[in-house]
């Protein structure tokens, strides 16, 4: 039971070390940000006040002085690169060039079902319309479930919103 105990406060003791890997700075409205991720780009190296796997000072004790060289307090000239690959250009452009192609077939397909949803509307519509003008008696259901017969005020309300749903979807 000992060794558990010890093994529980192991981990308690080295839980702290987890959390060392942390950055942190300053934001653009001057408020200080803590992240276990590097900071956005737009971030200048001069507002960056801790980074990952840097020892923090303490006590007035300054950092060793590689930690001090891996943290420069002015922005340096960026370093030459070389040529890119071209093979990775050309994966991210094949990437991109199918992402907006899936973006197309997703908006055609949904343009699609809309059409059928609009056709499949105008159809009912029409029908509905047809039934209503032939003046054959037409029975609802009302809210507690009854049978009624409408009447001529409930049958022009309806023929008047059929022909408005008729006048959008029937284009």
């Amino acid at each position: 039971m000992k060794i558990v105990h010890w093994l529980v406060l192991g981990c308690l003791c080295a839980m702290p070390l987890a959390a060392a890997a942390q950055w942190q700075w300053v934001d653009k409205d001057g408020r200080k940000v803590f992240s276990d991720q590097a900071p956005p780009p737009d971030i200048p190296d001069k507002n960056i006040v801790r980074r990952a796997g840097v020892p923090v000072a303490r006590h007035g004790v300054s950092p060793t002085p590689a930690a001090a060289d891996a943290t420069p307090s002015e922005p340096s000239a960026p370093a030459p690169s070389g040529p890119k690959p071209s093979g990775v250009d050309k994966e991210l452009e094949e990437k991109a060039r199918k992402a907006e192609e899936a973006e197309k077939a997703k908006q055609a397909a949904e343009a699609q079902k809309l059409a059928k949803a609009k056709a499949d509307n105008c159809g009912r519509a029409r029908q509905g319309k047809a039934t209503m003008d032939s003046g054959i008696r037409v029975a609802r259901v009302n809210a507690q479930g009854e049978r009624e017969i409408m009447d001529d005020k409930a049958r022009t309300a309806e023929q008047q919103r059929l022909q408005s749903v008729i006048d959008s979807d029937c284009k």
